[in-house]
């Protein structure tokens, strides 16, 4: 599969830039534009303080389709380069390579216009201090920006100066991070229904989602929601779903069954431009389909159905197919584009599908949405469903089992046509954080499944990452491509890995895992945490910072790099029997919770650790020859409220320490290092679980 770097600008001269040396995809993407473009570093702003010229940050990603956008119309326009070359010095900037670089013009911007997204173009003083930017901008719109701001700055240097200094404060006045609240988390089911309510208030109850769009995947969201709607329902011992889990059902079934879901190969898009889940942004990220894994694996744990074991399944096929290096290193992305055309890989025109198809036709397109009436554009259609494989047959008078064996034959005929087609480009360089989040997501999955195959992968990721990206120091890199790890590691890196290596001691108890996880977050806590704050900075603590050192607080597509930290320290101190683990854990959470309001969605992964603080969270121990087979049977039930920690034979864990009996096999369920009497069988100790 050909790399943004090799898919791109085949036709363009042979003339490079500094960006050719680099070895992000997206930076490599711009290495052939007349742009005169640097890569991030002291050697720009050095270069705009002896010629006295402002600075031009355009920062993006691979996958970006108004990205390419603004690439084709202005940066690869050799007037327009001339241009930026005369009067500014002009940076390029992979924002998932510098995600710290990305929050603070970000967090520019916004306060500029309210509104942020990618390509992000600000331009800042000599210094690097932000004075003016934008996202998107047509060609003439950015040719008259250019020539304003440098002539505004030639002449009136004042005005731009004083221009950066009130950005300056907003940025500053946002980036506040409050004081440590003293105390302990209470327990308040009130607040819990009314934070729920606030989020419920937003729901597309027909659709799925919120009822706005562009519609957006927001896994944490639902991973709160439906732990939320397990809490009450074994509370109040009532039959059924809970409203929010039943949305929960039905967002992941629209999502399943429309565009943004790739009916063909598996995997989800970055998220729907509708309101129907039908035309995506056909980007696919590696984010995006890790946390999703993890979601409906959870999800077919208190929902059992086809559909979601179908979903883990097309995750699985699409990441290990298209996203995995040889030596088990997860790729970032897939763009949107292939020969220059937004989506062309994924869609399909009538006439070609009837020419594949055949006498099948007619029943294919009643499944997936092939009418007048769904067509997409250009006369294009985005493969999806509307029924459920149980509906469609009844309805067409088939029986399930040969439906089943019609659409796999479809599915393999299209799949087979479509790797005839040039593929969009891929991002091939590797993220420690997104790596996790596709680690957990496996690991999960396993716990769902016990499907060898996910688990086989897991560890292959796990040791990649062990062996490439973990320092002798317990430091972690940021980036690695080209047999090179690259960068120092961000908050986001050490939480996501952590908890991923947490998960996959869970369904192996390795314990050489669950030691990493505990050296790791010892490492961030030393490096990134300010116990004043009670609150982790994004940056390592030597590493410099233009105006502020962010901390990463509000949960959003990912969650929160502060609020995965807090989440991982509390297993990490029940599982340990770390208490000062739990004390942080807990600081920070008090510390965000009177905010949780202010923004619902935005807390979510914040709410899961809140509800473990309001209910039985239990640390349960599996001892003895049997605990491989016992660990499968409590892994496979949907239990959020615990920990799991277990051996056959022996182990120097806190928590298995002299509770090994002999041949027995014995499940401890404990909450807070008290147990009750030992179970022989994981139903007991499931039961009691369950009990909250």
């Amino acid at each position: 599969m050909p790399t943004f770097a090799d898919s791109t600008h085949l036709a363009m001269s042979t003339q490079t830039n500094r960006l050719i040396n680099e070895s992000s995809p997206y930076l490599l993407q711009h290495a052939h534009n007349p742009v005169d473009w640097y890569p991030w570093g002291k050697e720009a702003f050095e270069k705009a303080k002896q010629e006295k010229k402002l600075v031009l940050v355009s920062i993006g990603y691979s996958a970006c389709h108004w990205c390419h956008v603004m690439e084709k119309e202005s940066f690869e326009d050799a007037e327009v380069a001339a241009l930026m070359n005369t009067k500014y010095v002009c940076i390029k900037v992979d924002r998932e390579e510098h995600p710290e670089v990305d929050m603070l013009y970000m967090d520019a911007i916004n306060v500029l216009t309210g509104r942020g997204g990618w390509p992000l173009n600000c331009f800042t003083l000599p210094d690097g201090k932000p004075v003016y930017g934008g996202t998107y901008f047509r060609k003439q719109d950015w040719v008259q920006l250019l020539m304003n701001l440098d002539n505004l700055f030639r002449k009136e240097p004042e005005k731009v100066n004083e221009l950066s200094a009130e950005l300056e404060k907003g940025i500053l006045s946002i980036s506040l991070i409050p004081d440590a609240q003293k105390g302990k988390i209470e327990k308040d089911f009130v607040f819990l229904e009314t934070y729920t309510n606030a989020i419920a208030a937003s729901f597309d109850t027909v659709l799925g989602g919120y009822n706005y769009s562009p519609k957006f995947p927001m896994p944490n969201n639902y991973e709160f929601l439906l732990y939320y709607a397990y809490v009450l329902k074994n509370m109040d011992k009532i039959d059924g779903a809970r409203p929010v889990e039943k949305h929960v059902y039905l967002t992941l079934d629209k999502m399943a069954m429309g565009g943004i879901y790739d009916q063909v190969g598996g995997g989800f898009a970055r998220y729907s431009t509708d309101s129907f889940w039908k035309a995506p942004h056909f980007e696919k990220m590696l984010y995006d389909n890790g946390q999703l894994m993890s979601l409906y694996a959870h999800a077919h744990k208190r929902n059992p159905n086809e559909l979601y074991k179908d979903v883990v399944h097309g995750i699985y096929n699409f990441v290990s197919g298209k996203l995995t290096s040889p030596i088990g290193a997860f790729y970032c992305a897939l763009d949107a584009d292939s020969e220059g055309i937004e989506g062309e890989y994924y869609v399909w025109k009538k006439e070609e599908l009837n020419e594949l198809l055949g006498s099948d036709f007619s029943l294919f397109a009643s499944y997936f949405s092939i009418n007048e009436s769904d067509v997409w554009e250009h006369d294009k259609y985005i493969l999806q469903r509307k029924k459920s494989d149980t509906a469609f047959c009844a309805e067409h008078k088939i029986t399930l089992e040969d439906f089943l064996l019609k659409k796999k034959n479809w599915l393999e005929i299209l799949n087979e046509r479509r790797e005839k087609r040039v593929p969009p480009g891929l991002d091939d360089k590797t993220l420690a954080s997104w790596n996790g989040l596709m680690l957990k997501g496996l690991a999960d999955a396993y716990k769902a499944f016990k499907e060898p195959s996910f688990l086989e992968l897991a560890i292959t990721n796990a040791n990649f990452i062990k062996n490439k990206l973990i320092k002798p120091d317990h430091s972690l890199w940021h980036s690695f491509k080209n047999g090179k790890a690259y960068i120092e590691g961000f908050l986001d890196d050490y939480a996501f890995v952590v908890n991923a290596f947490i998960t996959l001691y869970e369904v192996t108890f390795n314990e050489e895992w669950l030691e990493m996880a505990s050296n790791l977050a010892s490492y961030a806590i030393k490096h990134f945490y300010d116990a004043e704050k009670s609150v982790f900075y994004y940056t390592h603590n030597k590493q410099e910072s233009i105006l502020v050192r962010k901390a990463e607080i509000l949960d959003n597509v990912i969650p929160a790099s502060n609020s995965e930290m807090a989440i991982v320290l509390h297993k990490l101190g029940h599982m340990l029997s770390n208490d000062d683990y739990l004390e942080l854990s807990e600081a920070m959470l008090l510390s965000v919770k009177e905010r949780m309001m202010d923004y619902p969605q935005g807390y979510t992964n914040w709410a899961m650790l809140l509800l473990n603080h309001h209910v039985r969270f239990y640390e349960v121990a599996v001892t003895g020859n049997l605990a491989t087979m016992f660990r499968a049977k409590i892994n496979k039930k949907y239990l959020p409220n615990m920990v799991l920690v277990g051996a056959e034979k022996s182990s120097n864990l806190e928590m298995l320490k002299e509770r090994f009996a002999g041949d027995r096999t014995l499940v401890y369920v404990c909450e807070n290092k008290t147990c009750l009497l030992p179970f022989s069988s994981t139903a007991e100790a499931i039961k009691a679980i369950k009990g909250l």
